[in-house]
């Protein structure tokens, strides 16, 4: 391992049961080295919260443009990969919103896709420049969630029932959106609008991403446990929903810009270094 990578960390702290309807995880990075380290991050369809302590860390835009992160921005739902840098001496810590927690922390703000907000401007306040302050000066991370999870605690709106039994359908393959608006008694209008509003999605949208995300799970089971390595591409089209090969690879250029073959390449070198 090279100095620099040794000098580079980043590690997930995981949400208290309590929580666990709020946020997926929170994330940590941070680089003490002496060359800046791009990462990737990958689509997940949620919005992120952002902290930046240190040297400015940079988002790299669609249009390739570099974007400096000010203290706390907001970002998503994260509906496509894109990279990130973090320069020498830099360290943000993220915050995972999960499903509508956001919007219940939040209200129904607008969001810019791909592009970092300030929440304080969303909020037309000064709140979150005063909790980047207060974070700022605990050292300890988990502290820092700590001080997070009581910060947000009395802004938490309740969630609404609707978009309760929306979440609960999850990946059942059964139609939420109509199922939701015959128990309702409203129109399938009225659902998917309730489900852009507190989702940041719609449920079209969700829906291809979770094919998407079937996909990847049956190349990376097919690259551990097949040797010589074979994949199977017609299995994975038939068994993810697909159509044809055609639609399989403009969904892996839509999310993550590789196309099937590249991104399997890209696991084997990742898998192959580890070992």
């Amino acid at each position: 391992m090279s100095e620099n990578k040794e000098k580079y960390s980043s590690f997930r702290i995981p949400v208290p049961a309590a929580y666990e309807a709020i946020f997926s995880h929170f994330y940590v990075a941070e680089n003490r080295s002496s060359a800046s380290i791009t990462k990737t991050l990958l689509p997940s369809f949620q919005t992120i919260l952002i902290f930046n302590f240190g040297v400015h860390a940079e988002l790299c835009s669609q249009q390739n443009l570099k974007i400096k992160m000010e203290k706390c921005i907001v970002l998503g739902p994260i509906k496509r990969a894109f990279d990130y840098t973090l320069p020498p001496e830099s360290e943000i810590f993220v915050a995972n919103f999960k499903d509508d927690a956001f919007y219940r922390f939040f209200g129904h703000v607008s969001l810019t896709q791909y592009l970092p907000q300030s929440p304080d401007a969303l909020l037309n306040a000064n709140c979150f420049n005063m909790l980047w302050t207060e974070l700022k000066k605990i050292g300890d991370p988990d502290l820092k969630v700590a001080y997070i999870l009581e910060f947000c605690k009395k802004y938490l709106r309740q969630q609404n029932t609707i978009t309760e039994h929306l979440i609960n359908f999850g990946d059942t393959g059964i139609s939420s959106i109509k199922s939701v608006a015959e128990m309702y008694n409203q129109s399938e209008r009225n659902i998917q609008l309730n489900h852009k509003k507190s989702l940041g999605y719609s449920s079209k949208e969700v829906n291809r991403f979770r094919r998407f995300l079937k996909a990847v799970s049956y190349i990376q089971k097919g690259a551990v446990t097949t040797f010589p390595l074979k994949i199977d591409w017609f299995e994975i089209i038939e068994e993810c929903g697909y159509y044809d090969q055609s639609q399989l690879i403009n969904d892996f250029k839509h999310y993550i810009h590789l196309t099937p073959t590249k991104y399997l390449k890209f696991q084997q070198e990742i898998c192959h270094a580890g070992a």
